[in-house]
């Protein structure tokens, strides 16, 4: 894996879908184009829209993703649904190798093996005001299933049970004021540690 005394220290963005990661590790990422990178995650699953491989995700079979996960390949990995998602080692690298800072957005499975790694990770966990907030957004994005919706809400609530774990995160941000929200993100961020 990478090694513990990795300058800068990787950073795992975690919490429910719709708690606001994406909103902002993209404002992070437009205002320190030069100091973060993203890790871009391996996925069974078929590109969406514009996707396009090796910019969103890196597309791959599901034979290729598995013979990657037995060559210990991947920092973590899980399957949702029928697709597989993973943070490869190498994704990791290749951005400490630009000198940047690694960003990884991954959900509760992931922080439970990127913990058992050496990857010396700094965890922070954004997180909705509450589930009934949270229900709102992700109807309002009128993108996902109902079927989706409750699932997501189920985990939701699994991802939200294990962040309140002592010493599970390094910081927990509630998300209920965006611009307060993303100014405790980008502090957490910005911290040399």
């Amino acid at each position: 894996m990478a090694p513990t005394d990795q300058k800068p220290r990787p950073i795992v963005i975690s919490g429910p879908s719709g708690s606001g990661k994406s909103t902002h590790l993209n404002r992070l990422l437009k205002e320190y184009p030069d100091r973060f990178g993203f890790s871009i995650s391996h996925t069974t699953r078929a590109p969406r829209g514009a996707e396009q491989n090796g910019v969103e995700y890196h597309f791959v079979t599901k034979d290729d993703f598995l013979k990657l996960v037995d060559a210990g390949g991947f920092i973590e990995h899980a399957q949702f649904g029928s697709n597989y998602y993973g943070t490869s080692v190498q994704a990791v690298k290749d951005v400490a190798q630009q000198n940047r800072t690694c960003i990884l957005d991954i959900e509760m499975e992931g922080v439970k093996q990127v913990k058992k790694t050496n990857l010396n990770a700094r965890l922070l966990s954004l997180q909705p005001p509450s589930l009934d907030i949270l229900e709102k957004r992700l109807r309002g994005r009128a993108t996902d299933s109902e079927d989706a919706i409750t699932q997501r809400l189920a985990q939701a609530k699994n991802e939200l049970a294990y962040a309140k774990e002592p010493g599970t995160f390094d910081k927990v941000i509630i998300n209920d004021d965006l611009e307060n929200a993303w100014t405790e993100f980008k502090a957490f961020c910005l911290a040399d540690d």
